[in-house]
């Protein structure tokens, strides 16, 4: 959920600092967001081409391979096309503006694909974000406090008809390691919220109990639903999502409404 978001403010903000839209403009702004990129064209079409003096454009097409958004994290490949794009090029160039989305004349549509490879997932649980989340996992199933946890293997691998397999071993402080392993189907419900399909998770061998995934299941799709961004004024929806064996696919659809967007509440805006 949140490369969506990256995805489609950075699309946006990539035209802030500049008066003229160009393909070279756009791809050298969106390398410069990105740890490494290995692969990056980017097209602009409009017709007339003073459209573009005016933030009017017909559509944006992206192809990356091999995009890096951070040391760890890498994107196998990612295709963005958008709808007809119209943007108010003067607020968006204003620093102290909170969100480029507000700078839309209109809603952005925009499909997009991506594709990961069972080595890009591997290395991506070797992030200290995902670690933070195995240790945090660890104390769910195991108990104690996550910073107790050292991640000591983690493993992914796809499987055929949409599974995946996942291991991890974790060790207490003065502890003997812990493997917890689980495999599971995956799709989406509506098009918005992770579902697990058929889960299995068992420690050091020992299959959980079905109430215990069914809450641990519930738990995950529920922070997992696509529906979280639409107080941010963006509606997303998954169009595909496959896994083989070899690299696992998605394609999306998104929509920005600055109309909502503008009347959403902030993200920790009043929070306790």
């Amino acid at each position: 959920m949140e490369l969506l978001t990256i995805l489609l403010s950075g699309l946006l903000s990539l035209l802030a600092p500049v008066g003229l839209v160009t393909d070279k403009i756009i791809e050298r702004n969106f390398r410069a967001r990105l740890n490494k990129v290995e692969q990056l064209q980017v097209r602009i079409d409009n017709t007339p081409s003073y459209q573009l003096l005016q933030g009017k454009v017909d559509r944006v097409r992206i192809a990356g391979r091999g995009l890096w958004l951070t040391p760890n994290i890498r994107i196998g490949a990612l295709e963005v096309e958008t709808d007809p794009v119209s943007l108010d090029l003067q607020s968006l160039r204003q620093r102290d503006r909170k969100s480029p989305i507000a700078s839309l004349r209109q809603p952005l549509q925009a499909g997009l694909r991506l594709v990961l490879t069972e080595k890009d997932l591997n290395q991506t649980l070797q992030s200290p974000a995902v670690t933070a989340r195995l240790r945090l996992l660890g104390s769910r199933f195991l108990g104690g406090s996550p910073e107790n946890y050292e991640v000591l293997n983690t493993k992914a691998d796809f499987l055929d008809n949409n599974r995946l397999r996942f291991q991890v071993e974790l060790q207490q402080k003065g502890g003997q390691p812990q493997a917890i392993a689980l495999e599971s189907g995956f799709g989406f419900t509506a098009g918005r919220k992770l579902q697990l399909i058929e889960p299995a998770v068992s420690i050091n061998g020992k299959a959980l109990s079905p109430l215990l995934i069914a809450g641990f299941s519930a738990g995950l799709g529920d922070r997992l639903d696509l529906r979280t961004l639409e107080e941010r004024g963006i509606t997303a929806r998954v169009l595909q999502f496959k896994i083989d064996s070899n690299e696992l696919k998605v394609a999306a659809f998104v929509r920005v409404d600055p109309s909502k967007q503008a009347t959403a509440k902030p993200t920790g805006a009043n929070s306790p």
